[in-house]
């Protein structure tokens, strides 16, 4: 189990980085805010460019786990004791989850943690920029499959739809990835506001 938590700067174009940078929070400072929930998490938003368009990278989870099966969201977990940091705790799950190594990641910044309803977390997302093109090891135990979805479709995905969860119906925003596949809750709510800091930069994501 890798502990480092060491970064490298992709290839994306200098500017990319820097004003993806400019619109997120400081990693510590997000680190920092409180929110409600008794079990603190993080998870990485790992951002790549290809074919001139930004895409992010989820996880569909297993459909035999006991909590949140079949979902689809961003690699991450729960913090361990022995994690020195929030950011740490990201890298590391993110590794074992689809085996994204730390040093290949460029941290740009965070977003607002957020809380979860449901299982009642606190979630820390923390953004970082990658190369293309990894060959991704998916954990048996957790991770259906690995998806990697532009920003641009998930934007245009966005709708608010009536949901039914452990037999309560309610209203919220959601992102129609396919027929089979719907994001919502915490990692809607990240996605949202991932969305509305980085709308700007999209046309700069090419070369």
């Amino acid at each position: 189990m890798a502990r480092s938590c060491s970064t490298s700067v992709s290839s994306a174009p200098s500017s990319l980085p820097d004003a993806l940078s400019a619109v997120l929070l400081d990693p510590a400072a997000a680190s920092a805010v409180e929110v409600h929930g008794r079990t603190k998490a993080a998870v990485l938003v790992a951002l790549y460019v290809d074919g001139g368009d930004l895409h992010a990278v989820f996880t569909r989870r297993r459909h035999d786990l006991r909590s949140h099966a079949g979902e689809i969201s961003f690699p991450g977990g729960r913090r361990d004791p022995e994690d020195e940091s929030l950011l740490h705790t990201a890298l590391r799950e993110t590794e074992e989850e689809i085996g994204l190594p730390p040093a290949s990641v460029h941290v740009l910044g965070a977003l607002p943690p957020t809380p979860t309803v449901a299982t009642n977390y606190g979630v820390y997302p923390f953004v970082g920029m990658i190369d293309p093109g990894h060959a991704w090891r998916p954990s048996a135990w957790e991770v259906e499959e690995v998806l990697e979805l532009r920003l641009r479709d998930l934007r245009a995905a966005r709708t608010r739809r009536r949901l039914l969860h452990r037999g309560i119906p309610f209203r919220s925003d959601v992102y129609d990835v396919s027929e089979h596949a719907v994001i919502w809750g915490a990692t809607a709510r990240i996605i949202g506001d991932l969305l509305g800091r980085v709308d700007p930069t999209l046309d700069r994501a090419g070369p």
